[in-house]
């Protein structure tokens, strides 16, 4: 397994690059396509650049070709797919480009994976693993009292994204049930930590309160979301591909569910007590119109991961949370000083 080359796609972005840090300081042979889209953060894999283990290569999944070549020359043993589009607001403005990225993108991913399956030895092929990495929001909307999802909960996607993500998980284990192809899935509840892209909540929230900007919290704050730290999530990963089962479903949480609110403010107290600006940033929290269809509630029983793979969060909350803020006082300037919209998006 330790010897198997790793093909990491979307590995520029905030969770593929916390992967292919792992892997590659491990001294794993990685390499890592991405089509550095927006999203990409090229910054967060200066620590493996040069690194005779780590290969970088520009490109998108829907290039068949292209994965098919990489496939072949490389003799790659294992993809870890995580390229994709995923905010909700985005997909609500434009939601052609998550169907193009996250269901054609996998398709065709998909088709050249299989092609070059069909080509290795017996040993080979039994040893391969496409590893699909998606999201818990595949799930839908979750009332506040409800048990939590888990692997055998029903698909009710809410947004064009989850729709999209959704789809390219029933495209993964459609390829499994027709064609054979070794897969794993794996569904992960809501990640933060460094080198996040700011439009999501934590980064953004950090980097408005930081300058002292007012702090947008759709509709009362109340909608709960179970956070895990990505580098908990990266572990996760790797154990999933490397001794998960072949053709299971892991739900990946950190029974860490908190309101929207309740997180807003917890990021206010922690920066009036490291860069203070004489008020309580909490006085900048204001409430705007909800997005549409923003699900209430999402949580995640990782019971399964925990128990067939031995897989458990090493990073409490508390640190995590305090240790991301100090990331973002620190990175702001340069972090927010590229191309991001920290304008709401998501009117629909």
């Amino acid at each position: 397994m330790s010897s198997r080359i790793i093909l990491v796609t979307g590995g520029a972005g905030f969770i593929g690059s916390a992967l292919v840090r792992r892997l590659v300081g491990q001294g794993r042979r990685v390499v890592n396509l991405d089509k550095l889209t927006y999203a990409a953060a090229p910054a967060s894999l200066g620590a493996v650049v040069g690194k005779s283990n780590y290969r970088f290569v520009q490109g998108d999944i829907a290039d068949r070709r292209l994965v098919a070549e990489l496939l072949a020359a490389e003799s790659v043993g294992t993809i870890i797919h995580l390229a994709a589009e995923s905010h909700v607001d985005r997909s609500i403005d434009d939601p052609g480009a998550f169907v193009e990225t996250n269901i054609v993108g996998t398709y065709e991913l998909l088709q050249a994976a299989r092609g070059y399956w069909e080509t290795l030895s017996n040993n080979a092929r039994s040893a391969f693993r496409f590893h699909h990495v998606s999201t818990d929001e595949v799930f839908g909307d979750l009332d506040f009292d409800a048990r939590k999802f888990d692997e055998a909960s029903p698909y009710r996607p809410s947004s064009p994204y989850s729709a999209s993500k959704a789809a390219s998980d029933h495209l993964v284990r459609a390829w499994r049930h027709t064609y054979g192809l070794p897969v794993v899935v794996t569904n992960c509840t809501n990640n933060y930590g460094p080198w996040q892209a700011p439009e999501k909540l934590i980064p953004l929230t950090i980097l408005k309160a930081i300058k002292g900007e007012r702090l947008p919290v759709y509709g009362t704050g109340a909608n709960i979301r179970d956070w895990l730290h990505v580098d908990d999530h990266a572990a996760a990963l790797q154990v999933a591909f490397e001794r998960g089962r072949i053709g299971e479903t892991y739900a990946i949480g950190a029974r860490e569910e908190h309101s929207n609110i309740a997180m807003v403010a917890r990021i206010c107290d922690l920066l009036d007590a490291c860069v203070p600006i004489g008020k309580q940033r909490r006085s900048l929290i204001e409430f705007v119109a909800d997005r549409p269809g923003h699900d209430r509630r999402y949580a995640i029983d990782p019971a399964k991961i925990e128990s067939e793979l031995g897989w458990k969060p090493a990073i409490s909350f508390a640190d995590g949370l305090a240790a991301t803020v100090d990331w973002y006082v620190e990175h702001g300037d340069s972090w927010a000083a590229r191309d991001w919209s920290l304008e709401r998006i998501g009117r629909g």
